[in-house]
């Protein structure tokens, strides 16, 4: 029973639990970006560039028998969640900064009555 208590317990740190939110955020987030590259950038950017290369897919680029369409495309889609997690962390770090630090609580009670005996003493 001691190693089902164990896993029970693993399972639910917020850790674990965070990581999982994240993992299907991040899932969605995928799907957002793809759509922003089929549906924004590429119709954009990249079709007067296909045109002119007489393609119609960014599938279809080819150097002689290697086809780097795929891998542009993955890149693209790399950059754009990079910058999109990079304005995301700086936006996070600011507002963290922006919070003030609490300012110091004065001295206990005891630290007080010390502090007047040491006063006292040195009188």
């Amino acid at each position: 029973m001691g190693f089902l208590k164990e896993f029970k317990e693993f399972a639910v740190k917020g850790n674990v639990v965070d990581l999982a939110i994240g993992v299907v955020i991040g899932g969605a987030f995928g799907s957002i970006v793809t759509s922003l590259i089929d549906n924004v950038i590429t119709p954009l950017i990249l079709d007067p560039a296909l045109k002119a290369a007489n393609l119609q897919d960014i599938k279809d680029l080819k150097w002689g028998a290697v086809k780097y369409g795929n891998f542009l495309s993955a890149v693209i889609s790399f950059v754009v969640i990079a910058f999109v997690l990079f304005l995301v962390v700086k936006g996070i770090n600011k507002m963290k900064k922006a919070e003030a630090p609490p300012p110091p609580a004065g001295p206990t009670p005891t630290e007080a009555l010390l502090a007047e005996i040491r006063d006292a003493l040195k009188k």
